[in-house]
């Protein structure tokens, strides 16, 4: 088995170049990075059961993707290592690596090597916070000084290992809900060391600190771009906001930069995980002190989120998507997760919540200045890459979250219509013409359509039988 630091990255190419035969999309067997019988023997049960061949052959290549393409399993310091690069971007984000193999949790205790590549993605994502509970994605090599070429000249307090250092409260968070799904899938708790709980009460007092209650804190970020979300305002402090007990975060989950920086999805997004990593702490740390303080911590969050959190509008309150603690409040929402068509997948909300339906009405519709539609799909993207780019992402989160039956059935034809001939889930596609698309290996978003399809036919199977 290589160790972390032997691992090379250079030689990845995109996953449908190392097809093995033209009906199939994946790489051949042995180019596969990692492979579960678990995860196979799925895929095989759940393709049987799909009607439509374009559905199956997609369903086929994007479920396994991220095992397929992105996996590197090693050794590090005497523990098992698992380090997921995002696909086209030879880096792990700790968003990211937690989504991709978010899908294959409820099979890991049926397969020991499956079960050893979480045990080593949770040890390298507490290696990772340790280095640097402020950056975003990290190097395969702890000790690399060179960051992703676009982050070379940032303007910010530069670690060894971090390949890009945006602040977003939801990498963290995703750890949490990452290591507490596996802690309660499995009841294995050998990956919870020392080590992790170093970085959990690191996470823990990063929050703390963006709370500002005593100044703006140590992070700063600054980038020379002609893309404004890219760089931070005001000395890289970010735009001003009043400390009223939500967390500031700089930057969203699609890396692009806040307007008002209490960024409400992520702030309920750390409520969930406060509590969940009290549980942890008190039940495996035996740190009821440090529990409490978590409780407490996610207490003083949610208070300030339903002070602060909402709009009132004549039809019921909303969910605001930033805001500034002044009393200025932004409404859109972006494709990536956490967003607020997102809540209720990522356990902040019930789904059924009416100030979430309320919200989710709002966000898919015209007051959402990042809701596109026309004849072929509709869905919402977000700054990133541009007006009338919808991110498929949006589309798998609403049939996600949905229990409507017809609503999913359309979210599946509107995924058919929109791939380009391609048979994976892209970032974005322009919403008058698919075959305009950015990133061919984007793995988050082919885990979360594998996801999808496992939940239908588990939950709606006749959909698959209908499509």
């Amino acid at each position: 088995m290589k160790s972390a630091a032997a691992t090379t990255l250079a030689t990845l190419v995109p996953p449908f170049a190392l097809a093995a035969e033209p009906s199939t999309g994946r790489p051949a067997l042995s180019a596969r990075k990692f492979t579960s019988s678990a995860v196979e023997s799925l895929l095989t049960s759940v393709k049987a059961k799909i009607a439509n061949p374009k559905l199956a052959h997609m369903f086929e290549n994007c479920y396994p993707n991220t095992l397929d393409t992105t996996v590197n399993l090693g050794v590090l310091d005497g523990k098992p290592d698992t380090f997921v690069i995002t696909g086209d971007i030879d880096a792990m984000w700790l968003r990211d690596s937690s989504c991709q193999v978010w899908p294959y949790l409820d099979l890991v205790k049926q397969d020991p090597n499956l079960q050893r590549l979480y045990i080593g993605l949770i040890h390298r994502q507490s290696r990772c916070i340790l280095l640097d509970p402020y950056a975003n994605a990290f190097l395969p090599i702890p000790t690399d000084t060179k960051p992703l070429s676009w982050a070379v000249d940032d303007l910010t307090d530069k670690k060894p290992g971090v390949a890009e250092r945006k602040w977003e409260i939801d990498s963290l968070c995703f750890c949490i809900r990452l290591h507490y799904g596996y802690w309660k899938t499995t009841g294995d708790t050998t990956p919870f060391d020392t080590e992790w709980g170093q970085a959990m009460r690191l996470i823990v007092a990063t929050l703390r600190e963006q709370q500002r209650k005593q100044g703006h804190g140590p992070y700063h970020f600054q980038r020379t771009s002609p893309i404004p979300t890219d760089t931070v305002p005001l000395s890289g402090y970010g735009n001003p906001a009043e400390p009223v007990g939500l967390i500031y975060s700089m930057f969203r989950p699609s890396d692009d930069s806040c307007i008002y920086p209490l960024f409400i999805p992520a702030n309920l997004f750390a409520v969930s995980a406060l509590r969940k990593l009290a549980e942890m702490s008190s039940v495996i740390l035996h740190d009821n002190a440090f529990a409490l303080e978590c409780e407490r911590f996610a207490i003083e969050v949610d208070r300030a989120l339903t002070e602060y959190g909402k709009i009132a509008l004549p039809d019921g309150d909303v969910y605001a998507y930033e805001v500034d603690g002044f009393g200025n409040q932004l409404f859109m929402d972006d494709a990536n997760a956490p967003g607020l068509l997102s809540l209720p997948y990522l356990g902040c909300c019930d789904a059924t919540d009416p100030l979430y339906q309320r919200t989710r009405d709002r966000v898919w519709s015209r007051h959402n200045p990042y809701f596109f539609h026309s004849s072929i799909a509709e869905g919402i993207g977000g700054p990133h890459e541009g007006l009338d780019m919808i991110w498929p992402m949006s589309i798998l989160i609403r049939a996600l979250t949905s229990t409507d039956e017809a609503e999913i059935t359309q979210c599946l034809r509107w995924i058919l219509a929109t791939d380009a001939n391609t048979n994976f889930i892209h970032e974005s596609f322009n919403k008058d013409n698919p075959t305009h698309y950015t990133r061919d290996w984007f793995a988050w978003a082919n885990s979360l359509f594998g996801e999808l399809v496992v939940k239908i036919s588990r939950e709606h199977p006749a959909i698959l039988r209908a499509v």
